[in-house]
């Protein structure tokens, strides 16, 4: 008989959000595929986890992807896990998860933090329809992306780094216009921040200090006002 491979959440910045489900998860299984493992092991001590970890990241995906379908098969369990959050979602996952499927083995998710939901219930915006893009191409297909999702009638969600997020915002106006936008960073942590208002206004907000931290754009529809 196979084993199971668990697509296991972890927390996006506070460490006491990963669930009892997850915890006992990553307890029990035999291993456990880590996007970059020096990271995972501060959450995996902060539960007193010693479960054996292995690497499992973009760079080795394809073949690490094929290894762990072979352990898959001869029985043993693995746990899928991302630096934060929900595997798969902008982050590595879908080739293992694709492999196992195609395999015939038994995938079992366990729920739990993601940014893109966490950002969308602080956002103020509307939440019935949305489209995650995840990252901008930082050149090549960035004009092409704009161009696409303009006239998306969906709250739009954008991942983004501290050190792109003004290039982001002009390109925001340049594209779409002054929309309103919410704009979340470090969610879950310490300094928590979320600004809402509108694209100019985020520009003036976010040029007065040094941003830093993880970051959730939001975008309302074209159209949308308060």
């Amino acid at each position: 008989m196979g084993g199971i491979l668990y697509v296991v959440a972890t927390p996006i910045g506070n460490l006491s959000d990963l669930t009892h489900r997850a915890e006992q998860t990553l307890q029990n299984v035999d291993l456990i595929a880590a996007e970059d493992t020096r990271t995972s092991r501060k959450l995996l001590n902060h539960y007193s986890i010693d479960t054996p970890l292995t690497s499992y990241h973009d760079k080795n995906e394809i073949r690490k992807a094929g290894e762990l379908t072979t352990q898959l098969h001869g029985g043993k369990s693995v746990a899928l896990i991302s630096d934060a959050g929900t595997p798969c979602i902008s982050d590595p996952g879908y080739r293992l998860v694709h492999a196992a499927r195609k395999e015939g083995i038994e995938i079992v998710t366990i729920p739990g933090a993601s940014a893109v939901t966490a950002a969308l219930s602080v956002s103020g915006l509307p939440t019935d329809h949305f489209y995650f893009n995840g990252f901008l191409p930082p050149k090549k297909g960035r004009k092409t992306t704009f161009e696409s999702l303009e006239s998306l009638p969906a709250t739009i969600v954008i991942f983004e780094s501290p050190m792109r997020l003004f290039r982001t915002l002009t390109d925001l106006q340049s594209y779409w216009g002054d929309r309103i936008i919410s704009v979340c960073r470090e969610l879950t942590k310490m300094y928590e921040e979320t600004f809402f208002g509108t694209v100019s206004e985020a520009i003036d907000y976010f040029s007065k200090s040094k941003v830093k931290g993880e970051i959730v754009i939001l975008v309302a529809k074209k159209g949308y006002t308060l």
